[in-house]
């Protein structure tokens, strides 16, 4: 499909549905003069860079074939109203946590073709993690172009959707705990003399440099974090602290917790 025949909207006009939109359209992916967001309000909509509307309604129905995404804190109510207007060429893509395909499907005309997608907050700088999910209509060319279009925000994975809510725990979640780790290292340098300014930006750099280095040689953390060790020096003595601290099972235990609550939201 021409990137000029699609159209793609969002009820909901949030930061994350802001960076999506920023990498579609960094990538040519879609015209700004095709994209379309509603809101309740002109709060979001002001700093929206495609077209706006208050009304979810319209969304749909200005599609033509489409992509309307949610994400609103009301999916049932927001499904209700649209669902007069989907139409078999519309694909509905979900962006709300805890909210089921099963669901999804059942708030929906039978023959919807519906996707599921988890991103997280970097995709605002189109450096994202996503997973996405297909529902029973969905087929491998709605997949295909689901992850052409995202892939523009970061890194894009088709699973199962019982890896959602783990993704949520890990990524969604996830960027928050590497905050507070770099939030944490740079309030150690500070304490030991070192600018706040300066050690914020090589905490960042640090964390940036690691994830650069886990992509691109495919290796082990572990084997990247014993090449930092020699015997008896400063990293190894480090490392026994963050041992002792029970860094490692606090964070699976983070992720735990998360998925749990994710799966929780699910259920309420």
């Amino acid at each position: 499909m021409e990137s000029s025949e699609l159209w793609v909207g969002f009820v909901g006009a949030g930061r994350m549905a802001g960076g999506l939109v920023r990498g579609l359209l960094q990538a040519g992916k879609v015209p700004a003069s095709n994209i379309l967001a509603s809101a309740p309000s002109d709060k979001n909509l002001d700093a929206w860079s495609g077209l706006r509307t208050t009304l979810n309604l319209e969304v749909v129905q200005q599609e033509h074939p489409g992509l309307p995404g949610h994400q609103t804190p009301h999916p049932a109510a927001v499904l209700e109203e649209i669902r007069p207007a989907v139409d078999s060429h519309h694909i509905v893509v979900s962006l709300v946590a805890g909210v089921t395909i099963q669901t999804l499907q059942r708030l929906l005309p039978p023959w919807t073709k519906v996707l599921r997608i988890m991103p997280n907050l970097p995709c605002v700088v189109q450096a994202g993690a996503m997973v996405f999910s297909r529902g029973s209509n969905a087929g491998d060319d709605e997949a295909a172009l689901l992850k052409s279009l995202l892939s523009s925000c970061g890194l894009c994975e088709e699973v199962p959707e019982s890896y959602i809510d783990i993704h949520t725990g890990l990524s969604g979640s996830g960027v928050a705990y590497v905050y507070l780790f770099a939030e944490a290292l740079a309030e150690g340098a500070v304490k030991m003399g070192m600018p706040g300014a300066l050690a914020s930006r090589i905490a960042a750099q640090t964390l940036l440099g690691a994830a650069k280095m886990l992509l691109e040689t495919g290796e082990h953390p572990a084997k990247l974090r014993g090449d930092v060790c020699t015997p008896g020096g400063t990293t190894i003595y480090a490392l026994h602290q963050l041992e002792k601290g029970a860094l490692r099972a606090t964070v699976m235990d983070a992720v735990e917790a998360a998925t749990n609550r994710a799966c929780d939201m699910a259920k309420d």
